[in-house]
């Protein structure tokens, strides 16, 4: 399968022009944050407070990586289960963030707000955060330093390996396997 290459942050052009199910290498900045960073940017929007990021553009990606060994820039940076974060998306969509990185489905809500908000969802493996960690160019913390590996970092990447999960037009992976094997599971 061809992957084919994009840059970020994300232009509205380029976030049209992707479909579930196309396999992307993504390169520039990402942002990261689990559940705890999620929570305090949340909190912060609730009082009114402006985020310590510009989310404009950005995609977060759902890691928490492990201390760098020695000759790295960061340790292992496999994705985390991206519904712990459904609770907080959409106020973040709402900032001008344009895509998320994660393993797993995400729920209705989120994936409607997607093609209202103008953003997409990517998919990249799990259990390979070692091999991940290898696109993975620069790495420093951005804000919530005390949370340590659930601090916002800004990654710089070359050649992240994705795919595309949820587009802005409805386009839904997790939707469409449970579709194709459908006619398998009629033969039993």
């Amino acid at each position: 399968m061809n992957s084919l290459r994009i840059t970020t942050p994300l232009t509205d052009a380029a976030i049209e022009s992707l479909r579930a199910g196309q396999a992307v290498l993504i390169s520039g900045r990402l942002l990261t944050a689990r559940d705890a960073a999620h929570k305090r940017m949340v909190e912060a929007l609730g009082r009114g407070e402006e985020l310590p990021v510009n989310l404009a553009g950005q995609v977060i990606y759902y890691v928490g990586p492990t201390p760098a060994p020695p000759g790295r820039v960061v340790g292992a940076a496999g994705p985390t289960t991206s519904g712990r974060m459904d609770p907080y998306t959409i106020p973040l969509l709402a900032q001008g963030l344009k895509g998320m990185i994660g393993k797993g489905y995400r729920s209705p809500k989120v994936v409607a707000a997607l093609a209202e908000y103008r953003a997409v969802y990517f998919v990249t493996y799990g259990g390979a955060g070692a091999l991940l960690a290898r696109t993975i160019r620069e790495a420093r913390v951005l804000a919530y330093a005390d949370l340590g590996p659930e601090a916002i970092h800004e990654f710089i990447v070359e050649d992240f390996p994705a795919l595309v999960a949820n587009d802005i037009y409805g386009g839904d992976i997790y939707s469409e396997s449970v579709r194709w094997r459908m006619p398998a599971a009629e033969g039993f």
